[in-house]
């Protein structure tokens, strides 16, 4: 891996090689393979493969590993894309909200969009009626919301694919 080259974006991306890929594809695949499979896979020794996963964490490429938990299994039923608008473009506001979703367990992932809306969110809720009552007491008494929109998941076709090139 070498350093950060500017790309013709304008942004800054790493400039990775072949096993480097290869090392973000199998990682991706499976969090938990061992550095000696890590390894093998890519053809390299044992202490060089560490030392490029290390030089990859370290250089952001991964931000870290975790387990994939069913929500269906510990009991929620109900996956909601919420549209969340706000009365003003306040940057406090925006801030705020940033800051209070961080401490709802029951939103899995916020982001800042363009469009029509001003945040998207995706929540679960047990049943329909704790989702009520979730949008209700948490979403709607926010400072600064407007509007809220939800769409609920019939079925996940794909979720948490792997990363292009990596």
């Amino acid at each position: 891996m070498r350093k950060n080259l500017p790309q013709e974006s304008g942004s800054t991306a790493l400039v990775l090689d072949a096993r480097d890929h290869q090392l973000l594809k199998l990682l991706q695949d499976d969090g938990r393979a061992t550095n000696a499979s890590l390894a093998q896979a890519v053809h390299m020794a044992e202490a060089p493969t560490w030392r490029r996963v290390r030089q990859l964490e370290a250089a952001g490429a991964i931000t870290g590993y975790r387990a994939v938990v069913d929500p269906h299994a510990l009991g929620y039923e109900v996956l909601a894309f919420v549209h969340v608008r706000f009365s003003s473009h306040d940057p406090k506001l925006q801030r705020a909200f940033e800051e209070e979703v961080q401490d709802i367990p029951q939103i899995l992932w916020c982001h800042n969009v363009s469009g029509a809306t001003d945040f998207l969110l995706c929540a679960v809720a047990r049943n329909l009626r704790e989702y009520g009552e979730f949008i209700s007491t948490r979403i709607r008494s926010m400072h600064g919301v407007m509007s809220i929109e939800s769409s609920f998941s019939l079925k996940a076709v794909k979720d948490g694919g792997p990363v292009p090139g990596g």
